[in-house]
């Protein structure tokens, strides 16, 4: 009989496990051997006007310690698997992570034509990457093990745009990171930004010609703004992401995965955010 309610226990554990993920509350724990930390993935959602904003956070579990927020923009595809994978290594080295969902409703690119229609409308209305990015940094803030004094804002081609954007739009972040971004955008106003800015651009990024960068540069020194401009030589666009190479080949596109690059813009990250955050 003991036996039998122990079974009974069990299956009853499983089934409320199973329905808690089924319903949104999908929290996954992994364990990193190397590092020994726990790493906490949630999936959240933040509801802006009529548009959810799917998103994730991920953050280390094993210590009360309060963690600095960094919030990731995802490329022009949307929020998928390769922001997924950075959220969790920005976990282990002990930041809250939270992968924003910026079309809303985990619309996810199938093509350029998709993703060039969902992007669109950010670059036509910088405004509204500033204010999802305000409301998904809201949310972040609700976390009890979160350091609501130090916050950075990264992004990856489409992305990194946009936290150029919001950065110059005000958005109230100590820094923000741009890897392989678009670097013209809204005019720069010294009185308006707050954010210190890193750039990692690769040198051989088509996307990004030598006249954008030249631009971007002229634009922030004529009005005093300070920034940080890396360069990768040989690096093309979407340099940082392993599947690039083949999406690049699979629509035409010249963009390929740099894995030296890759590893030298992510330590310029590291080490940024450790001038950032002290």
């Amino acid at each position: 009989m003991k036996s039998i309610l122990t079974n009974m226990i069990a299956v009853l554990t499983v089934a409320i496990c199973m329905t808690a993920c089924n319903n949104g509350s999908s929290t996954k724990t992994t364990t990193d051997s190397t590092h020994q930390v726990t790493i906490k993935e949630e999936s959240v959602s933040i509801q802006v006007d009529s548009v959810t904003l799917n998103s994730l956070v991920a953050y280390n579990d094993d210590t009360t310690a309060k963690k600095p927020i960094v919030l990731i923009v995802p490329e022009w595809w949307g929020l998928g698997a390769y922001e997924k994978r950075r959220a969790k290594e920005l976990a282990e080295l002990g930041y809250f992570a939270m992968g924003v969902d910026m079309y809303g409703n985990g619309k996810l690119a199938a093509n350029p034509e998709e993703a060039k229609a969902y992007a669109t409308p950010f670059y036509m209305n910088p405004q509204m990457a500033k204010a999802r990015l305000e409301e998904a940094l809201a949310k972040a803030k609700t976390y009890p093990n979160v350091d609501t004094t130090r916050i950075a804002a990264i992004g990856y081609c489409f992305g990194g745009a946009m936290v150029l954007n919001s950065a110059r739009l005000g958005l109230p972040v100590n820094g923000v990171v741009s890897f392989h971004g678009g670097l013209v955008g809204v005019p720069p106003v010294k009185e308006l930004i707050k954010a210190q800015v890193l750039v990692c651009q690769g040198g051989a990024d088509k996307f990004v010609p030598a006249q954008e960068v030249a631009t971007f540069k002229k634009q922030m020194d004529s009005v005093g703004i300070p920034y940080t401009f890396k360069e990768y030589a040989g690096a093309t666009h979407a340099f940082t992401n392993p599947e690039a190479t083949e999406k690049g080949k699979k629509f035409n596109l010249p963009i390929e995965y740099n894995a030296a690059a890759d590893t030298a813009s992510w330590n310029d990250m590291k080490a940024f955010f450790g001038v950032i955050f002290k």
